[in-house]
C-alpha cells in the first residue's frame, strides 16, 4: 500500500512540477481571461508559478527517494509522520483553492475553478485524504 500512494505521490507532483515549471506559460493562460494576458502581471505570474514547479518536484524527488530507500523508514510510525507531510502538501494546494471555488459559486473570484483547475482541486483533495487515510493506518 504504501509503495502504490508513494508512486501515485510521484506522478502528481511530477505533474505539478511540468505543469508549473516546464509550461508554466500555459498554466498561466488557465488562470488568466484572455483579455488580461497583454499585462505584465501575466508575465509575473508565469514566471511565479516557476517556484510552485520546484516545491512540486522537490516532493516528487523525495518520494522516488522513499521509494527505493524504503528501508530507512522501517518503522509504521515514521511511515506515518511521512504520509501526514505528504497530505498537508496536498491539502495546502486544495485549502487556498476552497475560497476562490465558493467565491465562483457567488459569481466571484480571481480564477474560475473549472476545466484543468477543477481537476487539479479535486486531484488534490483526493491526495490529501488518501495520503491522510494512510498515515492513519501506519498510526494505529
Amino acid at each position: 500500500m504504501l509503495e502504490m500512494i508513494l508512486l501515485v505521490n510521484t506522478v502528481w507532483f511530477a505533474m505539478g512540477f511540468h505543469a508549473f515549471s516546464i509550461r508554466h506559460r500555459i498554466f498561466a493562460k488557465i488562470m488568466v481571461p484572455r483579455e488580461h494576458r497583454d499585462t505584465p502581471v501575466f508575465d509575473i505570474l508565469a514566471e511565479s508559478g516557476r517556484f510552485l514547479g520546484g516545491f512540486n518536484f522537490a516532493f516528487a524527488v523525495f518520494n522516488i527517494l522513499l521509494l527505493t530507500n524504503l528501508d530507512q523508514f522501517p518503522s509504521d510510525a515514521q511511515r506515518s509522520i511521512l504520509l501526514f507531510v505528504f497530505a498537508i502538501a496536498h491539502g495546502s494546494q486544495f485549502i487556498f483553492n476552497v475560497p476562490i471555488a465558493i467565491q465562483n459559486r457567488r459569481g466571484g473570484g480571481v480564477w474560475q475553478v473549472k476545466g484543468m483547475m477543477l481537476f487539479i482541486f479535486i486531484t488534490d483533495f483526493i491526495m490529501m485524504a488518501l495520503n491522510l487515510v494512510a498515515a492513519g493506518f501506519y498510526a494505529m
